[in-house]
């Protein structure tokens, strides 16, 4: 840390700062306090915790089902999904009946997605003929009755709230951060007004994971997405859909909204920065009227859905992975400033991986 800024007193201190209140830094920051570190500080810009990626997606708990062309994934997610499901029941929608269904030119085929199902240890039958009905027989080649979930975003930020504050994780909101410097015995954090001096710092700032103040060595893709809410026809009702593999959709049930989301391939992406300065991306139009004619294509009753408005939101992902379907975390130590650990989680379900993580790691006093 440059010598001017050690003549500047700090303002307080802790053992670790996490940057980023979405699921991912919450949990970070739970995980830190159960490790023993006593003074834990958590902060986001944000009014309140998982208000931004955290909120704004399918909401589905994977079980691998969406990564054929991806073994490790699929494989992670299997092996993460009970565990999820069992460890945040009472934020995961129990009674869903999970279809996936196989189109016409899919880069899969029926048979391909039964034996992958079989391979990851994944349930998946032949979806019975009253569901199998839902879809347009000349475009979709089969259908199958799997197994995965959703969680109710807003149940989720609660039950965390209330383990913060059990837990006596410090959260700090409606505050900006910059990482300042470091030294062998600790960071230096600009929070608000605050100057702080954290003996680490954990970056989980998601979409913003570049601009926190410590370079990535891992070039990472920020693409603003457009998830469609839509009251659903009474006949999707609890029912989730994801078409494959492919430019194709799902359309899952939300139930922080009460709604079903509508995702597309083709229409949920918008503009994409691939530089690691900072760049604001701002939808110029809503995709909703094309995601929604296309879907209705392989699902005619989406023709009697109602649209409720759309969710805006940037999501990131990996250069590495921009070609396949792979969707590894990132845990990166910055090279020149090594208490600064960023993570870019990928799937909710990938918390265990960076607990795992967490749990190898020295956190001891310098």
């Amino acid at each position: 840390m440059a010598r001017e800024e050690d003549a500047i007193p700090f303002d307080r201190s802790c053992d670790a700062l996490i940057i980023g209140a979405g699921f991912y830094g919450a949990e970070i920051a739970l995980e830190l306090r159960r490790l023993g570190l006593p003074d834990v500080l958590l902060v986001d810009r944000a009014p309140a915790i998982m208000r931004r990626a955290s909120y704004a997606n399918q909401a589905r708990v994977h079980n691998g089902y969406h990564y054929p062309r991806a073994l490790a994934t699929a494989e992670r997610s299997r092996a993460n999904f009970e565990a999820f499901v069992s460890e945040y029941a009472d934020a995961v929608l129990p009674d869903m009946t999970s279809l996936y269904a196989i189109a016409a030119g899919s880069r899969v085929s029926p048979a391909q997605f039964e034996t992958f199902c079989r391979i990851i240890g994944a349930p998946c039958q032949p979806a019975p003929r009253h569901f199998a009905t839902l879809f347009d027989p000349a475009l979709i080649e089969q259908a199958f009755l799997t197994r995965e979930l959703v969680f109710d975003a807003t149940r989720l930020a609660a039950r965390l709230e209330r383990a913060l504050a059990e837990a006596g994780v410090t959260l700090r909101l409606n505050t900006e951060v910059h990482i300042l410097g470091a030294a062998e015995t600790g960071v230096a954090i600009q929070a608000g007004p605050e100057r702080i001096h954290a003996r680490h710092v954990v970056n989980a700032t998601y979409a913003d994971i570049e601009f926190a103040g410590v370079p990535l060595a891992s070039r990472v893709r920020k693409e603003l997405a457009e998830m469609l809410l839509i009251a659903p026809p009474p006949e999707l009702r609890g029912i989730g859909i994801t078409v494959m593999d492919g430019p194709f959709f799902s359309a899952m049930p939300f139930p922080a909204a009460g709604l079903h989301s509508l995702s597309h391939v083709r229409y949920t992406p918008h503009a994409a920065n691939e530089t690691p300065e900072p760049e604001t991306l701002a939808p110029q139009r809503s995709n909703r009227d094309a995601m929604l004619r296309d879907s209705t294509r392989y699902l005619p009753c989406l023709s009697r859905a109602r649209v409720a408005g759309s969710m805006f939101e940037m999501k990131a992902t990996l250069m590495r992975n921009e070609h396949d379907d792979g969707r590894p975390i990132l845990i990166e130590r910055a090279a020149t400033m090594p208490r600064v650990l960023s993570v870019l989680g990928a799937k909710i379900d990938n918390i265990y991986e960076v607990r795992s993580y967490l749990r190898t790691q020295d956190w001891g006093a310098p």
